[in-house]
């Protein structure tokens, strides 16, 4: 005999959408205390120079930068900083060398505009040899 009852039994289920909403409630929980920081710029080390010390060719062509943008060759101030005056004054002070080397100092406050217009004159005067100087750490102890 069966004594036990004719039940229908139903497939045990799970029900998601209490859980989705929890989850939808947590993503959005932590798009909101997220904290999304930008970096204008990046964190370099610049390369020290340790180097015998310079030798003055007769062929160098000094160009300097201010802080507050004045160009000098061969230590003339410039009365105009574009482009094209600097590579008038560029070929007035290179008249006879066959192959002159550019070489700029660069105040540490001048701005990055005032060495690329200088570098720019110098491609368009036909100077392709362009240096830098630096300034060499002091001897550690």
């Amino acid at each position: 005999m069966n004594f036990s009852r004719q039940r229908n039994r139903e497939d045990p289920e799970i029900n998601l959408i209490p859980l989705i909403d929890v989850l939808l409630v947590v993503i959005i929980f932590l798009m909101l205390t997220t904290t999304y920081s930008r970096f204008a710029g990046l964190e370099i080390t610049l390369p020290s120079a340790e180097a015998d010390p310079a030798q003055n060719l007769s062929n160098e062509i000094e160009v300097a930068i201010t802080a507050d943008g004045q160009v000098r060759v061969n230590k003339q101030l410039l009365r105009a900083n574009d482009v094209r005056f600097i590579s008038e004054a560029l070929k007035l002070a290179a008249a006879s060398q066959a192959d002159p080397i550019i070489v700029i100092s660069a105040d540490a406050k001048a701005s990055h505009q005032s060495v690329i217009d200088v570098m720019q004159a110098a491609q368009a005067a036909g100077y392709p040899r362009i240096s830098f100087t630096i300034q060499t750490p002091p001897p550690s102890l």
